[in-house]
């Protein structure tokens, strides 16, 4: 019997309502097309009308679909966590968990930054009015998030309603004001089509990156089978919201060379507004694209936040993690702990913290699609009555989990050599992670060693060699396919480009990273088959169990 005051158990359970919830989604992944300017100037009109229709498809469509399958089975705190966990054990949940709470604390500071840069639109701060702006806009989110999921689902019903409301209005002014090709040019004349996709694929799929944020607090929610509905429901209002004002604002006001999100220096969908009705009404919509950062950074502080909440629970994170507000049920301490490091991150530019955020939350996604499949034959879809499952079949499954996994692979490898080189060297850290704590604070065999045992001379779980030498040679093989994809990706151009970029250093050596790249990779497959080897004689585990048959 668990005699835990803190943790998961010790929760308030909200009155939270579809209409909320997707509300929540919505804010989590979209509150707007703000972001979508900065892939117009990268890679033209064309190619980003293209990417924002066709990524659905290849992307949110089935991600939503095994993120609703999922939730429904297992609607519980921490969501991708515990999918994965029940799924392939203790090790690789640690890893997502681990990875995605990175991605998150990363991508909320990148809304405060946008917030920030809108503002400029029409008010002119000095860096430190700005730096004392953005302390106080975290304060109040905080407090918010302080007092339940409640009230932060009623905060973003009523400012999804004011987003939607405004980027309709430009989408009527724009339309009503075409007066050129929104798709010329398709991309810029000194680009190349693989150049283009990998100059917006990174922000694209930030711009479709949260639809796995929602089931982190299934367990703060009286009726979590609402979850996957909302998510699913999100999804045609995400993309609606993406494609019609771009469309509508590249057609009115065009100037594709100048879209940005810093207000001071560009054109962006309050140009749209400005010329055609007034610098008034352009004011207003700047104002709410403040208001929709906003609304993003409050949802995503709720559902992110639970990350190292949902990990300190089950002792894989330091204790004081786990404490819940006796009056409110809020786990306040990883609030906390969450608008601190945003405060931290927040003075890094965009794109940087954008790339960031996609290359730890991406190895969480695969992580998942890889649960999906697993999840089917450890609980049969004959024992799920009244819950949504993904339709079609097999065919249906391995189309939500094989073509993520695929988007995935490919996004990480396109995003630079830059900042895949400085992802995969820091994935490991998630690894040593989960073998410290795991040392210190025991894991799931504190709460439950039947099912999680431990090998005595590793003091790790069993079979946890083989998994750290499967994770080691995964990242090594990745790594080493990476070197002649990125030679052939960035060759002509990647030595002249870094070094103008960086000046000095690692990132500023376009060979050097390759090399990099080559001799770590070619380390860790070294090191993933030792391990392997060493599993296989020293360190079996047995199969997952069946853990919904009885």
């Amino acid at each position: 019997m668990d005699t835990r005051k803190d943790g998961v158990t010790a929760l308030k359970k909200h009155n939270v309502g579809i209409i909320s919830l997707t509300a929540i989604m919505y804010c989590a992944c979209a509150a707007g097309a703000f972001g979508v300017e900065e892939m117009v100037s990268a890679s033209g009109p064309g190619m980003t009308i293209l990417m924002l229709l066709v990524f659905p498809l290849i992307w949110s469509v089935p991600f939503c679909l095994a993120v609703a399958e999922l939730g429904a089975a297992m609607p519980e705190e921490g969501g991708a966590y515990v999918w994965v966990k029940k799924s392939l054990g203790e090790f690789w949940g640690f890893i997502s968990a681990f990875l995605l709470a990175i991605s998150f604390y990363v991508a909320n500071a990148v809304y405060i930054v946008l917030s920030i840069g809108y503002l400029s639109y029409f008010v002119e701060l000095t860096v430190f009015q700005a730096f004392c702006l953005k302390i106080i806009l975290v304060a109040v989110f905080t407090i918010i998030n302080l007092f339940g999921i409640q009230e932060v689902g009623k905060l973003s019903t009523f400012l999804t309603v004011v987003v939607i409301a405004a980027f309709a209005l430009v989408t009527i002014v724009g339309f009503a004001n075409w007066n050129q090709n929104p798709v010329e040019p398709f991309m810029p004349q000194d680009s190349g089509i693989v150049e283009s996709i990998g100059g917006c694929a990174a922000i694209c799929i930030w711009m479709y990156f949260g639809y796995i944020s929602l089931p982190n607090i299934a367990g703060e929610v009286e009726n979590p089978q609402l979850i996957p509905k909302a998510v699913i429901i999100s999804l045609p209002l995400v993309t609606i919201t993406y494609v019609l004002p771009t469309v509508a604002g590249l057609a009115s006001v065009g100037q594709w060379e100048s879209w940005t999100t810093d207000g001071s220096s560009g054109v962006g969908f309050s140009t749209v507004l400005t010329e055609y009705i007034g610098p008034f009404m352009g004011l207003v919509f700047c104002l709410v694209a403040i208001a929709s950062q906003l609304a993003i950074f409050n949802s995503q502080l709720a559902t992110g936040s639970r990350g190292f909440f949902v990990l300190a629970d089950d002792n894989l994170c330091p204790k004081f993690l786990r404490k819940v507000s006796k009056k409110k049920g809020v786990p306040y301490v990883s609030v906390l702990l969450y608008t601190a490091v945003t405060l931290v991150l927040m003075e890094f530019e965009f794109t940087a913290l954008v790339l960031l955020e996609v290359t730890f939350g991406l190895v969480t996604y695969i992580l998942v699609c890889i649960a999906l499949v697993k999840m089917r034959k450890l609980y049969p879809v004959e024992k799920r009555a009244g819950m949504f499952v993904i339709p079609g079949g097999k065919a249906g499954l391995y189309y939500c989990a094989l073509l993520p996994i695929i988007v995935c692979a490919v996004v990480l490898l396109i995003n630079g050599t830059d900042y895949f080189t400085g992802g995969i060297l820091m994935i490991p850290a998630a690894a040593v992670f989960y073998i410290i704590f795991k040392w210190i604070y025991g894991g799931l065999y504190k709460t439950d060693p039947d099912m999680y045992p431990v090998n005595r001379k590793t003091r790790l779980a069993k079979g946890d060699t083989g998994r750290l030498g499967a994770f080691c040679l995964i990242v090594g093989i990745y790594s080493l396919i990476s070197v002649p994809f990125l030679n052939w990706y960035e060759g002509d151009w990647g030595h002249e480009y870094y070094l103008e970029t960086y000046g000095s250093g690692m990132l500023s050596d376009f060979e050097g990273m390759l090399d990099i790249l080559l001799w770590y990779g070619a380390a860790m497959a070294a090191a993933g088959v030792v391990l392997l080897i060493l599993w296989r004689k020293f360190d079996p585990s047995d199969k997952i169990k069946e853990l919904y048959v009885k």
